[in-house]
């Protein structure tokens, strides 16, 4: 389990392999700058040594990189999968500035929102497909953001029957967190994202 808590954002991860396997193919990152929080979630395709291969790329990039849109993040993230399995990925971007979150995703990542102030549950397609190298279509979808905004992003090991209902019954990012543990079935690389945007001081 990892762990950010500031007065902007508060976020708890989970990551866990699929049994029998000693390695994940899930991989993610979480960062926090002055000026914005970045996080990820990559599924390696397959599972073992070859879906981590491809899913440790993303935290990479990231991590030298996070400055950029998350478009071009992407597009790093993709010219990275040549020769490899590839991976379905899904990049989250709040800015504390302008006060919006950036989401784009390719493949099978789920990401949810729920807006308490708005009573709205924002819910983004991804585009199909996955991450391998060749020229890929991007969709990025910016919203803006309240204080008190929750958010679940999570790989396809991850079963969340009523997202909404989870997601809006939640008191806090430790209570989210839990409710989705109460709920996974093991036995599959699993990994979740489970946060809430404060912006206590802005």
């Amino acid at each position: 389990m990892k762990d950010i808590e500031s007065n902007l954002v508060h976020v708890r991860v989970y990551n866990e392999a699929k049994d029998g396997n000693r390695l994940s193919g899930d991989t993610y990152y979480i960062a926090e700058h002055p000026t914005f929080f970045l996080c990820a979630i990559a599924d390696g395709l397959g599972n073992g040594p070859v879906a981590k291969e491809s899913a440790d790329v993303i935290p990479e990039i990231l991590k030298e990189y996070g400055e950029e849109s998350i478009d071009r993040l992407l597009v790093r993230c993709n010219e990275e999968m040549i020769y490899k399995r590839g991976a379905a990925v899904a990049l989250v971007k709040v800015d504390y500035t302008e006060q919006t979150l950036a989401y784009s995703c390719v493949g099978n990542v789920k990401f949810y929102m729920y807006q308490k102030k708005l009573d709205k549950m924002i819910y983004p397609l991804p585009v199909m497909g996955y991450l391998s190298g060749r020229k890929q279509t991007l969709r990025t979808q910016t919203y803006p953001i309240y204080p008190g905004d929750t958010f679940l992003m999570h790989s396809d090991g991850v079963d969340i029957r009523n997202p909404k209902e989870l997601i809006k019954n939640a008191r806090s990012t430790d209570d989210l967190y839990e409710r989705v543990m109460m709920g996974m079935k093991f036995g599959d690389d699993a990994t979740f994202i489970a946060g809430r945007i404060q912006l206590n001081e802005l």
